[in-house]
């Protein structure tokens, strides 16, 4: 009687080998798959990790590793549950040149501005490049709510794990990614904040707060209107400059976050109109 032959898989320890396109795609390489993902993005705009996973046959945290290194050079940005294409939200490139310009001191001033910010608070965020850091600054777990009218801002914290977010609509400016206008100031109008960021384009002693466009210096007025305590981020290049059109005097203002670069006599003028500046 011949003697039957041992399977194939005889003392295999563990499950069967995968077979078809799910062996094939859990040993497609990391520089092949993140190709893949940017393709995928270009082609449908999203991701998200939960598809990848299936797709690639490989774990979530090999996902997440994936998109975190495309993130890191540009592709994509990380958003909850996945990623959306960067080129959709690339900034026009006006935001882009104004973002690059004293970008390590705004980062300082951010992360200093953030320690203002308290677990129950109601945040109200203006735009700007320098409010922007404040956000992205502001540590876990983020228990705040947040008002803004600020693209970036409702990007940046719609990415956090619990976000509360109240977003104001209106007519949206392209040139400054935000709403403007009558509906976005009715929105606000009933709201009440424990605590405002406002940027802005210049600041003077004698003329306060300036700005580029009467649209954006209204909701700004606004902001700083609703809200308890009214804080300016601006770096030193901001301060003694005055823009286009004034939106909020230095007596409506609590506190300024500037850089040690900061003239010191400007900085003496608003600390004695009983301002609190902190340099960051």
């Amino acid at each position: 009687m011949p003697v039957p032959s041992a399977p194939a898989d005889a003392g295999r320890v563990g499950p069967p080998p995968r077979t078809g396109w799910k062996a094939m795609a859990s040993l497609t390489p990391a520089r092949a798959r993140r190709d893949t993902i940017t393709k995928l993005l270009e082609d449908g705009g999203s991701v998200s990790v939960s598809a990848l996973t299936a797709q690639f046959g490989v774990t979530e945290t090999s996902i997440r590793h994936d998109l975190t290194v495309l993130q890191e050079v540009g592709r994509l940005r990380r958003v909850r549950g996945g990623a959306v294409s960067a080129r959709r939200l690339a900034p026009p490139p006006g935001a882009m040149a104004r973002a690059r310009e004293n970008s390590v001191e705004k980062a300082r001033i951010g992360r200093l501005a953030a320690t203002l910010v308290h677990t129950g608070d109601v945040v109200l965020f203006d735009s700007g490049s320098t409010v922007l850091q404040v956000v992205t600054s502001i540590p876990p777990p983020r228990r705040i709510t947040v008002v803004t009218h600020a693209l970036q801002v409702m990007e940046e914290v719609g990415a956090w794990d619990y976000p509360h977010l109240i977003c104001l609509g209106g007519l949206y400016l392209r040139e400054h990614q935000l709403w403007v206008g009558p509906l976005t100031l009715l929105n606000l109008r009933d709201l009440t904040g424990d605590i405002a960021f406002l940027g802005c384009d210049g600041l003077t002693v004698e003329g306060g707060m300036t700005t580029a466009d009467m649209l954006v210096a209204e909701v700004g007025a606004a902001l700083a209107a609703r809200a308890r305590r009214v804080v300016v981020v601006a770096d030193a290049s901001k301060l003694g400059r005055a823009g286009f059109t004034p939106f909020v005097t230095l007596d409506a203002i609590n506190v300024l976050v500037t850089d040690e670069r900061a003239d010191p006599g400007i900085v003496a003028r608003i600390r004695e109109m009983g301002i609190e500046v902190l340099l960051a």
